[in-house]
C-alpha cells in the first residue's frame, strides 16, 4: 500500500513513515524539505500519484490567528483536492483533543476548520484527536511561565501521549478501513495537570515554582476540568511519562 504522509519528515511524521515501512508499505514522506509545499501544491500532484492513503500530519509555522488558520485552510485545501485528483481511498487527519472545547484558542480553531474540510471533501476519512505530546512538556512550562518566574498551571485533567504512541495509532488507522468519524486517543495515565509539571520539571533539575493556577491560559486559553483529556471513549498509550523520560 502507498502512503504519503504530509509532514512527514516532522516529529510525528517521522515515527509513522518508519512504522508504516516496518510493516511492508511504500511510507512516502512529503514536506518542503522533499520537494511537495502544500501552500503552492509544487510536488503535491507527483507524489500522490498511485497513492492508496493519505495521513496529514503537517503543522503550521505560525500559531498567530491569521497565519495559522490561513495555512490549514490553504494546506489541506490543496492536499484534498489533489487527493481527490489521484484516486486517494483514505484520507487520515491529526487533530487534539478538546478543539471543540476551546474554540477560542486560534490553534485550535484553525484545526477544527481543518477537520470541517476534511469531512466536506468527500473522501472517505478518518480523524485522530491525541491529547498534548509528552515531547512538548518543556515548550509548555516556558509558555506558563509569568514575569514572576513562577510556571503558573491550572489544576485540571491532563494525560499526555508520546509521540511514539501517536504514531502508532496513526498507523493503524491509516492501513485500516475509513472510519469516516474520529477517535480520541490519549497518555495511559491522568494527572492534575499542576502535580504533574511539578514532578516533570524536578526531574529535569528545573527549579522554577509551579503554582496552581484556575486562571493561568494554556496557549492563550483558560481551561476547564476535562477541556484537554477524552470525555468518553478513547485508546490509551501504553509507554507512561516515566519510562518515557528516562528513554531520552
Amino acid at each position: 500500500m502507498k502512503i504519503v504522509v504530509i509532514g512527514g519528515t516532522g516529529l510525528i511524521g517521522t515515527k509513522l513513515v518508519g512504522k508504516l515501512s516496518e510493516h511492508g508499505h511504500e511510507a512516502v514522506p512529503a514536506a518542503p524539505s522533499t520537494g511537495v509545499n502544500t501552500i503552492t501544491g509544487e510536488g503535491l500532484a507527483d507524489v500522490l500519484k498511485g497513492a492508496d492513503v493519505v495521513v496529514d500530519v503537517a503543522n503550521s509555522p505560525s500559531f498567530e490567528a491569521g497565519p495559522v488558520m490561513e495555512f490549514f485552510r490553504t494546506s489541506t485545501t490543496n492536499v484534498l483536492e489533489a487527493g481527490k485528483a489521484a484516486g486517494v481511498r483514505h484520507h487520515v487527519g491529526i487533530s487534539i483533543v478538546g478543539t471543540e472545547r476551546l474554540a477560542d484558542n486560534h490553534y485550535f480553531a484553525a484545526k477544527i476548520a481543518q477537520e470541517e474540510l476534511i469531512k466536506a471533501s468527500g473522501l472517505p476519512y478518518s480523524l485522530v484527536h491525541a491529547t498534548q505530546f509528552m515531547e512538548f512538556v518543556a515548550a509548555i512550562a516556558d509558555e506558563g511561565t509569568w514575569d514572576d518566574g513562577k510556571v503558573h498551571i491550572a489544576p485540571v485533567a491532563w494525560a499526555p501521549i508520546a509521540a511514539e504512541d501517536v504514531a502508532k495509532n496513526l498507523a493503524r488507522v491509516a492501513v485500516g478501513e475509513p472510519l469516516n468519524a474520529r477517535i480520541d486517543i490519549a497518555g495511559p495515565d491522568e494527572y492534575r495537570m499542576d502535580e504533574f509539571f511539578r514532578k516533570a520539571l524536578a526531574q529535569r533539575g528545573d527549579t522554577r515554582e509551579v503554582v496552581a493556577d484556575v486562571h493561568a491560559k494554556y496557549f492563550g486559553s483558560e481551561l476547564s476540568e476535562r477541556s484537554l483529556v477524552p470525555i468518553g471513549a478513547a485508546t490509551l498509550g501504553e509507554l507512561h511519562y516515566d519510562e518515557w523520560y528516562a528513554a531520552q
